[in-house]
């Protein structure tokens, strides 16, 4: 997919969220032509302002209902807080941008942005994970005015832009959480 906005990099990856995210709740072992299609629709409705992103809401219930362990590896031992967007980055200290971290992961991780993190450790983020940290980025660019900006025109932003995935690994290798958050 070419895409030439930030709007339109951001929602790509989202609508391939969607279409990972509904194939792995239906126990699907590849895309299907359904997936496809849910992705099309979805990447449509956000560009055109028809559909609109899920609630952070949703994800701060899953962090009240599941158990605590690390969003990263999954250990439930040694927990602490951790910025998915690090504050000295211009991450924001609020819930939606805090998640569960074991201090093996959380030092690990330090100051780097989440999405670079997983990269450096030749993994792809759960996709729950993914949801939250891309929530975050679109409204971000949102409240900034920044969905219509030019790809080629970046200003500097609190989070990896060009770390956000375009496309996804098979079904095989997604998860769709390690834990909660």
């Amino acid at each position: 997919m070419k895409v030439s906005t930030i709007g339109e990099y951001l929602y790509w990856s989202y609508a391939n969220l969607g279409m990972a995210h509904a194939a792995l709740s239906k126990g699907a072992q590849s895309y299907g032509r359904i997936h496809y299609v849910i992705r099309n629709k979805l990447y449509v409705g956000l560009t055109n302002g028809t559909m609109n992103l899920g609630s952070l809401k949703e994800d701060e219930r899953l962090k009240l209902v599941l158990p605590q362990a690390c969003c990263y590896c999954g250990n439930m031992t040694g927990l602490t807080l951790d910025h998915l967007i690090p504050i000295s980055k211009g991450g924001q200290d609020i819930a939606d941008n805090i998640v569960w971290a074991c201090k093996s992961c959380n030092s690990s991780k330090g100051a780097t942005d989440v999405l670079e993190w997983h990269q450096r450790m030749c993994r792809f983020p759960s996709l729950l994970l993914l949801r939250r940290y891309l929530k975050i980025a679109i409204g971000f660019c949102d409240r900034e005015g920044l969905l219509e900006v030019n790809l080629g025109d970046l200003p500097q932003l609190p989070f990896s832009l060009r770390s956000i995935p375009q496309t996804f690994p098979e079904l095989i290798t997604l998860r769709l959480w390690v834990s909660p958050f």
